[in-house]
Parts: structure tokens; sequence; C-alpha cells
């Protein structure tokens, strides 16, 4: 029986999330050349809402897509002889841009690897950034994060679970 402790709730989300877009803003003052790529499964709502929040802020709608890395990964054979594979959608040309990943949590730094693998062969960008809303540490590579909703000190063997409306019905970080 594991034991799942709540560590942010739908509001603390919502205001991370508005705080990152603001540090993006900041940061990004031309929006014509700024894209956000969710990372399949999660990161692809943290993208849209991020977008949302854009929209709202500056009345500019910043294109988003969404990546699957599981082909990109290096320990996929691991996971499974069937990988099931989710959709990639980037429908922009994503070389000239200034791409933000973005993903639910970052760990060990390699599904932001993989994701970058994945970003190049749709072209160059001019520069790749990672946005995540929880990151706990414990990296494997040499990968950090430009903007991040909360740093979460854990042990290797917990995980952190990110639970959204859009995929489990409701916003949510519980430790487990």
């Amino acid at each position: 029986m594991s034991i799942s402790n709540t560590i942010l709730d739908s509001s603390d989300i919502e205001r991370r999330l508005t705080r990152m877009t603001y540090e993006i803003l900041e940061k990004h003052k031309k929006l014509d050349k700024l894209a956000l790529i969710g990372i399949q499964t999660r990161g692809i709502y943290l993208a849209k809402r991020i977008q949302s929040i854009i929209l709202k802020i500056e009345g500019t709608e910043v294109p988003t897509g969404d990546i699957d890395i599981t082909l990109y990964r290096d320990d996929w054979t691991r996971i499974s002889h069937h990988p099931i594979v989710q959709a990639t959608d980037i429908y922009f040309s994503v070389n000239d841009k200034e791409i933000i990943l973005i993903d639910d949590v970052l760990f060990t730094g390699r599904t932001i690897r993989a994701a970058m693998d994945a970003l190049m062969d749709f072209g160059r960008p001019d520069r790749i950034e990672l946005a995540v809303l929880i990151d706990r540490g414990h990296r494997e590579l040499p990968i950090q994060a430009n903007y991040s909703g909360r740093f979460i000190k854990t042990k290797p063997s917990e995980r952190v679970n990110v639970l959204l409306t859009e995929h489990d019905g409701v916003d949510k970080v519980v430790i487990e």
C-alpha cells in the first residue's frame, strides 16, 4: 500500500503556471518567434494552458505542438518491447523559432534529451528552453529547467504524479 501526499492543488498549479508564463514573457519579447511544444502526455495540456495564459495577457496566440518521445528514449526496450507511440503534432516550422519544451516532471533528464533529439528531426530552432511544473532533482544528464513551477526534494524511490483535469479529471500533484 502506497501513501500519497498532495503537494499542489488546483489553485497552486494555476498560480505556478501563471508565474511561469510571466517569466516566459519577460524573456521573450518577440512572440512571433516563440513556440510551445508539450511532451506527451501531460506536457501537452500544460503547454495549452500556458498558451491560453499568454493569449489572455498579450492577446497573441503562440503556436503549440505535441511531441511523442517514445522511440527516442534510450530505455524504451526496457519499458516495453511493444511501446505505445502517441501522436506528434507540430504543424509549424521549428526553424529559427525559440522553442519551449514543456513537461510535467523533470527527474533524470532522459525524457528531455529524447525530446530534443525528436525535435531536431523537425528542423533547427534558434533556441530550446525547458519549462516544467515540478523539478525533483536526481539528474543523470546535465539538463536543467529554464522555468519551473516548484522544486521538490524527493527520494529516488518516490513517485511524483501530476494529475491534470484534461487527462485525470482533477488537478493536483502527489508524492507516493
